[in-house]
């Protein structure tokens, strides 16, 4: 190839698999993906919103998924995510409601209601605390139970995937949309001798060999950069935001532990004052106790004493009162 082109540019992305002439491609895909989860494989697929090469060269085309309907009425949702951003799970997740809930127009009954299938590959990591790289949605209870089988929402993180052998048809693809970009085209590697990889390579090359088609490539990689740079830049902001946050609380938590470490030497300095006045109204009591004891002592010894001097007084009187006479020596 001429040029380099990575896969997972949206425009590329799109030209694989939402073009009518790789309707193959986009069935193999599904089938690789959502393999295990169908009842058959897929065979056919209406594709809903076709890539086309005349509006993309214009600069007109602005919806990069691919939404496509089997046989069977199922709906298909494929796109492709290199940045993410705080609200992307709300966005997929609103994506997939809005897709199955669109299938009935009002006063139309609920069974015509097909399952609906979101498939997101993702260039960054979104789910950090879950080691895998592949990841399935679905409406289930607390014990695993499917409330309804009408489709789910599928993440393929390819920033998890590493494997260096692949060993399923949907480990090839992802490997494919990692590593395309460093192949050439004229040797691939044993993995890629497909039917599938080959006509997936004759897409890239298609780009790298139009002059048109790769500027239009350089222009939607150049945009996904300003992108980038512009959420780089906004999480270093974000970040400076929240690290000012976090020092303001910080120094509120500083300030609030000084105040209570304030307010907890006022209050031990008001409790040993109050121990200290508890001590002097003990001393206080006790010296009025004991000034009390002592008044009550000198009372007593002074009771005794006047009972004592009352007593010597009575002995006094009777020494001194004269015997009576005899009334018969008295005739």
């Amino acid at each position: 190839m001429r040029h380099p082109i990575d896969p997972k540019v949206d425009c590329v992305f799109k030209a694989l698999l939402g073009a009518e002439s790789n309707r193959d491609l986009l069935i193999h895909f599904l089938n690789a993906i959502l393999g295990a989860e169908l009842p058959r494989p897929i065979t056919v697929v209406e594709i809903q919103n076709p890539y086309n090469e005349k509006e993309f060269l214009d600069d007109k085309l602005t919806v990069v998924d691919v939404k496509a309907r089997d046989a069977t009425g199922q709906i298909y949702q494929v796109e492709i995510q290199l940045l993410n951003h705080r609200d992307l799970p709300a966005r997929i997740l609103y994506g997939w409601a809005d897709l199955y809930s669109a299938q009935i127009k009002e006063g139309e009954s609920y069974r015509k209601l097909r399952p609906t299938y979101a498939i997101w590959l993702l260039g960054q990591t979104l789910l950090p605390d879950a080691p895998a790289y592949a990841h399935e949605f679905r409406l289930r209870d607390q014990h695993g139970r499917v409330f309804l089988n009408h489709g789910g929402i599928w993440l393929l993180e390819l920033s998890k995937f590493t494997a260096d052998a692949v060993e399923t048809e949907q480990q090839r693809w992802l490997k494919f949309f990692n590593e395309a970009e460093r192949l050439d085209a004229d040797a691939l590697p044993a993995w890629m001798q497909t039917q599938e990889m080959r006509r997936a390579m004759n897409t890239l090359k298609a780009f790298s060999e139009k002059e048109h088609a790769y500027h239009a490539y350089q222009a939607r990689q150049n945009f996904l950069r300003e992108q980038q740079s512009i959420q780089l830049e906004f999480d270093d902001l974000r970040a400076e935001v929240e690290q000012a946050r976090a020092d303001v609380e910080q120094e509120r938590a500083a300030k609030e532990q000084e105040r209570v470490a304030k307010e907890q030497e006022r209050a031990a300095k008001e409790q040993a004052q109050a121990d200290a006045e508890q001590e002097r109204a003990a001393k206080e009591q006790a010296r009025a106790d004991a000034e009390q004891e002592r008044v009550a002592k000198e009372q007593e010894r002074a009771a005794k004493d006047e009972a004592l001097a009352e007593n010597a007084r009575l002995k006094r009187l009777l020494v001194d009162q004269p015997e009576p006479s005899d009334p018969e020596t008295r005739s």
